[in-house]
């Protein structure tokens, strides 16, 4: 276990626990700040999978999380495990003193994401949940735009995700499609999109949810939809869904205001299609520089969140997305799921 005060005056060493799809992410983002991170050990129970990351980054591995915390002397632990195994992970690493990186979503219970908190609360470590589309130029440019009320008041939202995840998708592994380990289409895929409705848009007060199981073998829902209200007065809707034929094509934002409306679409938030506002500004004329080309939905924020990160544990900035704002998406998906099972609103904030 290593001092958690800030550290300064050596590189920062990282693990990475779990190295499936969507750790490359984290170990390109280690490797876009080595000069800051030392990627000392990984970790994960698939021989398979951790024989070649081992092979790739030439670190100490583990197949037992507990094993590399006793053998390194570590200052954070990037989770990229399944969803369910995270909050049992995070407060391990916490106990041994280790800041924690938590990617999306950071629990699949409501409880257990409290429960993340407190044990890195009590232990005085860092919870960083992945929020990485936030760092995206368009994004960037519309949370800009919100936070100057650019929009006058804000009528209507509308998001699309409207993507496909085959079969053979959740097959990969046992854990896929489960509702223990891993969440349906709004908890998995869409979970970055469910983080714009209160980043962008404010508290929620209250949900209406209806979801599906259409065409794919899982427990979960592979499409659904959300009607919501924000305690601002907006009005708004979801709709998501992972049986797109024949691949992914939209994800996409749509905020009517009085004074403003501005549509983000593309195949992931990565093309600004209408920008219109009654009083223009001078960073307008960066709209058509933020787009950008991608044949990823996971974006280019990864490196740019471990930017945050880094600044954090050096001491010069303050967390983007803490464990509490991880709470803010957790509750309203969980919300959401409720509305779906009972069939009724569920408003917020949930009892706890």
């Amino acid at each position: 276990m290593l001092n958690t005060d800030e550290i300064i005056g050596r590189k920062i060493r990282i693990a990475v626990l779990g190295c499936g799809r969507i750790a490359k992410n984290h170990f390109g983002s280690i490797d876009a700040h080595k000069e800051d991170f030392e990627l000392v050990a990984i970790c994960d129970n698939d021989e398979k999978a951790l024989t070649l990351a081992k092979e790739t980054y030439h670190v100490n591995s583990y197949d037992k999380l507990e094993n590399m915390l006793r053998d390194e002397q570590l200052d954070a632990v990037s989770i990229c495990t399944p969803s369910g195994i995270h909050p049992h992970q995070a407060v391990l690493i916490a106990q041994a003193g280790v800041h924690v990186i938590s990617e999306k979503p950071m629990a699949t219970r409501w409880q257990d994401g409290l429960d993340m908190v407190k044990a890195c609360d009590k232990a005085s470590v860092h919870l960083f949940v992945v929020k990485q589309n936030r760092r995206n130029s368009t994004l960037q440019l519309l949370k800009r735009a919100v936070e100057e009320k650019r929009f006058g008041r804000i009528n209507m939202v509308h998001l699309n995700v409207f993507w496909t995840r085959p079969q053979e998708y959740y097959d990969q592994a046992k854990w896929r499609g489960t509702w223990e380990l891993d969440g349906g289409a709004f908890m998995n895929q869409a979970s970055h999109y469910v983080d714009l409705v209160d980043w962008l848009i404010g508290p929620v007060e209250s949900v209406q949810a209806m979801m599906a199981t259409r065409e794919r073998d899982i427990e979960v829902e592979d499409t659904g939809v959300l009607n919501i209200r924000w305690r601002n007065g907006a009005l708004g809707s979801m709709a998501v869904t992972m049986c797109t034929y024949p691949k992914n094509l939209e994800g996409s934002i749509t905020i009517l205001g009085s004074e403003g409306t501005v549509r983000i679409g593309g195949l992931a938030v990565n093309e600004i299609q209408e920008w219109n506002f009654a009083e223009a500004k001078d960073y307008d004329a960066e709209v058509e520089n933020a787009n950008y080309e991608t044949t990823s939905v996971y974006g280019f924020g990864h490196p740019l969140y471990y930017k945050n990160i880094v600044d954090v544990l050096r001491g010069t900035a303050e967390p983007e997305t803490d464990g509490r704002e991880g709470l803010k998406s957790l509750e309203l998906l969980i919300g959401a799921y409720i509305s779906a099972r009972d069939g009724k609103t569920v408003n917020f904030p949930l009892h706890y």
